[in-house]
Parts: structure tokens; C-alpha cells; sequence
């Protein structure tokens, strides 16, 4: 049985951390104007300049200071501004370097070891959590280092499967460009396009989809994570016979290229050889008639549930606003020939009425910078009636066209939301049960919330299913497993076959909201459990909630979150095999940060 909700919001979740902290808000009191404002500059500044971050400046014109010594001649050095995909990750005038070629890397790592630097690898900064750099970090010894901008090379190996060697600076978008004009593709992969090929396999990235009774995998795809198609990977090492950072490049058969998999920027890898799977067409069909309470309703219950759409397409997300009562629901299915009902589509990023912030989105924006959140209700109702109307007005209702086409649309021009992810590891024939567990807990929150006049969340959740990192998926024989990967199997559970990905967001700033998603989360810990279920954090989203929110609760930094990459997996590939490998090949931690210090020391 699932475990209930707790109806009285002002009780505390956790008694290892009490309520009425000065530093947190409660439900009980609303926070303060100035961690209020705090909270909400960066989405309310972001979105008022869709979210361009400012360019390099070149060293010789930045005014930062000091400039990093001894800095190698022929790299590109300068200075930019980090800030993270929902803003609450900032930091400004960071030394930043260019370089050319994954030799440049070596250079830069064997320079930061010298002169007492770490290294921080920047791809695209679509990213929640501060593995990268944590907010309020003192940068004065970190060099940003931007793969983006050089490190984007990419070749297509003709083979049986066809495999696609790529620097980790080229973004997904380009990759499945390249790849689809070679024919060649991926079973799912992320919604949004502009990431960086080295920051997906960073946090070990998903799309959603798992096989229908009828379907068989094909050659070179895996129903799992991206990291799952990895080959091999060169990855900057400390080497101890040479006394210096060196390339080294590992193996998918290598059981010490489990850890690099999913590094969480613990490493700093330049390049992979991926396997792909013969491009699909896909057919998209976005419903907004499916009752939220039905869809998402106990197993067994009547109508049309989730369940019903995975048994019959595989390929589904739920993206739904709380107070509102149908979600957007996208099903995706293998469609070789256009259904005449079908609009032919040839660039991804259909869904144009999703891609930028409206004059609504700023108010709302504006009213919550003054702790105003009584228009909760009719900002989601709104938001989902763009929905509505925006598949209509733009013919994207029913989509088919090449995979890419029809799975990338989230652009960096879209509101930018707070995101809390967790996986939990289950069967296939519980998915729906996961998901009802979770709705009844959100919902049931939520109105606790309401009663008091709250209301923490005014985003949407998202919901998608995908299977998990098979070794037996990857051509290699005897391939190692991504031993950080949150769809890591379970050789204790192998009737866990599948991951529900569960994201509650909300904006950055909303008050009461730390304290709704550290409940969120113990509730989460605490009911997919036994031989039912785990949970395991998605990396890049916000988890570890504590009183000052995302990340913030160190006993679940340091306990709970190791833990679930210990329980049930052999000691020889478990989190401490996979720090303990980290450490070798970088024992002076120049690839790491003030947060990785704690989550993987």
C-alpha cells in the first residue's frame, strides 16, 4: 500500500531537520522579500532576455582578477558569466578557456594540477544540479573550460551497426542531424537539442520509450539511457608512471569505463563512439481530452490509462499543470508510412507556442516577486489552454516525420522552471500503479497547500517511461553496465525492467516551495521500496531536498543517495567501486568541485 499523504502541510517531514529554521521557508510562514526576490532574479532577468547568457570576453579586456597564472600560451583565455538552465546556479567573471583539441585538455589539466586550478567542463548549461559549479562557490581557482565551441567533431563509421565517433562539444542536435542524413538514428533521446554530447552522458540522459509485444530491438538501439550506447570514450587521466595528465581511451568491455559512463562531472571525457540503431519514422499524436484522474487512476480502474497507451505505443510523456484537469499527452509510434491524417514535419521543434515567454508568463513572473501567488490557478489553466489552442493553430496535433523531428521541442527560448527528478525502478506491470502512488501523494499535497492559502508549485509535471541500461543492448560483448546510471539494473530485482521518471517543477522562487518538495521527496524515498520498487536520483534534476531545498540535505547526500548505487549491486562495480576508480584517475580532484567533494569524496 502506498504510504498516505500528510494532511497537515505545517508538520515536519523529516525530524532531522526541524521546521522553523530561520534559513527556510515553512508552510507556516511565507519567506522573506529579500530570499523572495533572491530566488526569482535570475528567471525573471533570463526571461526578459531569452535567456542569453553574455559572451567571452577576451582576457585582455576582462576585468576579473587575477588572471590565472602560468596560464599555457595558444589557448583561448577569457572571462563569461555561468549561470545554470533555471538560473538559481550562477556565478560571474569566471575564467574560461577555449580549447582547440582534446589536446589542449591535457594541457589545461596538467596546467590546473601545477598551479592548484580545477577544471570545469561547459557544454550547453541545460543543467539543475551543482555538479558543475554550486551557487555562491568561491571561483577564484576554476577555469571554465568550453568544449562547445571546437570540440565538435564528429564521424560517421559505416559498420554493422553504423557508429558515430563525436567530441563531447557537439550538441544532440547536431549529432541526430548528421546521423539522420546517414540514415541512421536513435530509439529516443532528449527533448530539448542544444545539450552538449558530454553533458548528456554526463548525468546519464533519457528520453522515453520501451518496447510494444510486437516490436523487437533493433541493431545498435537500446531502450535505455544514452550513456547505454556508448562504445568507448577517451577521457583526460591522470597517469601515475608519467607523473601527468594524459588521453586514455576505454572500452566498452573495460570494467573500469563503468564509472565514466555517468561521471557526474567527476571526469572530463573529449570524445565517444556511440552505437545507432536505422532511423525511424515516428508518429507524434498529442492528446488534451484525457482526464488527469483517469489516465493516471489505480491499475485496473476504468477509461483509458497510461498502461494502455505504453501497451500499445511504448512511447509516451505526460506533461500536466496542477489545478487543471487534462494534461498534454504525447504518443509516440513506429509509423514506417505518413498516416493521411498525419502532418508531415522536417525540422524538429514543432511546438512553437511552447518556445517563448508571454506577456502572461512575465506577469506571473512579476506578481511572484511580491509573494503574490493567489493567481496560481488561473496562470495553469492558462497555460494549459496554450496548449490546447496552440496544437491546433499550429497543425501539430497529429505529427510524423523522421524520430528527431518529432521528439526534440523544448528550445532554450522557454520559460525556465525549477525541475525535482527522481527514477523509480520497477516492472513493466507496475507502471501504472508508480504512477497513481505519486499523483494520489502530489495532489493530495497540494490541496493541504491550497487549504492554506499556498500554493509551491505552478509548473507542470512530466512523466516518461523508458527501460533500463541492458548490457545485452550493446553490441560489445561483455559490455560493462554505467555504474552511476539512475536505470542501472538490479541483478537482485532482474523483474525490474523498467523506469518511471518522475519531474515536479515549479519557478525558481515560489514560495513555500522547498518545503513541498523536501515532503515530495521523503515521501518518494520512503514508498518505492521492498521488492516493488527503488528510487535512484536523476542526476541533473533538483534531489536531496532539504529546509534551503535542492541538494541541500547532506545526511541524504552522503547516505541515502550512494546507498541506492549500492543496494543489491556487487561491491566490485557499486558507488564505491566507482569513486574509488574516479580517485585513480584523478587523485588530485582536478575535475571536481565543493559539492562532488561531498557526493563523491
Amino acid at each position: 500500500m502506498p504510504r498516505p499523504i500528510d494532511p497537515n502541510p505545517n508538520s515536519n517531514p523529516n525530524p532531522d531537520h526541524p521546521t522553523d529554521s530561520p534559513d527556510s521557508p515553512s508552510p507556516s510562514r511565507a519567506p522573506s522579500r529579500r530570499a523572495l526576490l533572491g530566488g526569482l532574479a535570475g528567471a525573471a532577468a533570463l526571461a526578459a532576455t531569452q535567456w542569453t547568457p553574455a559572451g567571452l570576453i577576451p582576457a585582455a579586456e576582462a576585468a576579473a582578477s587575477p588572471t590565472p597564472p602560468n596560464f599555457p600560451a595558444g589557448i583561448t583565455l577569457g572571462v563569461r558569466q555561468y549561470r545554470n538552465w533555471s538560473g538559481e546556479m550562477h556565478a560571474d567573471d569566471v575564467w574560461t578557456a577555449v580549447p582547440a583539441h582534446a589536446a589542449d585538455v591535457v594541457v589545461l589539466a596538467n596546467w590546473a594540477h601545477a598551479n592548484g586550478y580545477r577544471l570545469r567542463p561547459r557544454g550547453m548549461s541545460h543543467n539543475w544540479s551543482p555538479i558543475l559549479i554550486p551557487d555562491g562557490a568561491d571561483t577564484t581557482h576554476t577555469l571554465l573550460v568550453d568544449t562547445t565551441q571546437q570540440l565538435t567533431a564528429l564521424t560517421i563509421n559505416p559498420g554493422s551497426p553504423t557508429t558515430v565517433t563525436v567530441e563531447t562539444g557537439c550538441t544532440v542536435e547536431q549529432l541526430l542531424t548528421s546521423l539522420e542524413d546517414a540514415g541512421r538514428g536513435m530509439i529516443a533521446t532528449t527533448a530539448p537539442g542544444k545539450l552538449s554530447v558530454g553533458g548528456v552522458l554526463a548525468i546519464g540522459a533519457h528520453g522515453s520509450g520501451i518496447p510494444t509485444s510486437a516490436e523487437t530491438l533493433p541493431l545498435g538501439g537500446t531502450y535505455g539511457t544514452l550513456s547505454n550506447l556508448v562504445l568507448s570514450l577517451t577521457a583526460v587521466v591522470w597517469e601515475q608512471s608519467a607523473g601527468a595528465y594524459v588521453l586514455k581511451t576505454f572500452r566498452r568491455d573495460d570494467p573500469e569505463i563503468g564509472p565514466f559512463l555517468v561521471h557526474l562531472g567527476r571526469a572530463f571525457v573529449t570524445e565517444v563512439t556511440l552505437q545507432t540503431n536505422a532511423n525511424q519514422r515516428l508518429r507524434c499524436q498529442n492528446f488534451y481530452h484525457d482526464q488527469i484522474g483517469t489516465l493516471l487512476g489505480p491499475p485496473g480502474g476504468s477509461g483509458q490509462q497510461l498502461a494502455d497507451y505504453l501497451r500499445d505505443s511504448g512511447r509516451v510523456e505526460v506533461i500536466w499543470f496542477p489545478f487543471t484537469t487534462v494534461p498534454w499527452l504525447k504518443v509516440w509510434s513506429v509509423a514506417p508510412s505518413k498516416p493521411w491524417v498525419s502532418t508531415e514535419i522536417d525540422s524538429p521543434y514543432p511546438y512553437t507556442f511552447a518556445n517563448f515567454v508571454t506577456a502572461d508568463q512575465a506577469k506571473f513572473l512579476a506578481d511572484l516577486a511580491t509573494g503574490n501567488v493567489g493567481g496560481t490557478e488561473v496562470f495553469t489553466n492558462a497555460e494549459m489552454a496554450v496548449v490546447g489552442s496552440g496544437l491546433i493553430v499550429t497543425w501539430t496535433w497529429d505529427i510524423w516525420g523522421w524520430a528527431k523531428n518529432t521528439q526534440l521541442f523544448v528550445e532554450p527560448t522557454t520559460l525556465r522552471i525549477h525541475e525535482g527528478g527522481w527514477a523509480v525502478l520497477t516492472t513493466r506491470a507496475n507502471v501504472q500503479r508508480v504512477l497513481n502512488e505519486f499523483f494520489v501523494q502530489y495532489t493530495g499535497l497540494l490541496a493541504a497547500y491550497k487549504a492554506n492559502g499556498q500554493y509551491p508549485c505552478n509548473s507542470p509535471i512530466e512523466l516518461r517511461v523508458t527501460g533500463v541500461d541492458r548490457a545485452s543492448e550493446v553490441v560489445v560483448p561483455n559490455a560493462v553496465e554505467p555504474t552511476l546510471s539512475a536505470a542501472r539494473p538490479r541483478p537482485d530485482h532482474p523483474e525490474w525492467d523498467t523506469v518511471v521518471w518522475l519531474d515536479v517543477a515549479t519557478l525558481p522562487g515560489t514560495p513555500t516551495n522547498h518545503d513541498f518538495y523536501q515532503r515530495m521527496d521523503v515521501w518518494i524515498w520512503a514508498n518505492y521500496t521492498g521488492n516493488y520498487a527503488c528510487v535512484r536520483p536523476e542526476w541533473s534534476k533538483g534531489w536531496a531536498y532539504g529546509l534551503g531545498g535542492a541538494w541541500t540535505d547532506t545526511a541524504a547526500v552522503t547516505g541515502r543517495i550512494p546507498n541506492a548505487f549500492r543496494t543489491g549491486l556487487p561491491t566490485t562495480g557499486n558507488f564505491d567501486a566507482a569513486r574509488a576508480t574516479l580517485n585513480k584517475y584523478d587523485p588530485a580532484r582536478v575535475f571536481a568541485n565543493p559539492f562532488l567533494d561531498v557526493l563523491l569524496p
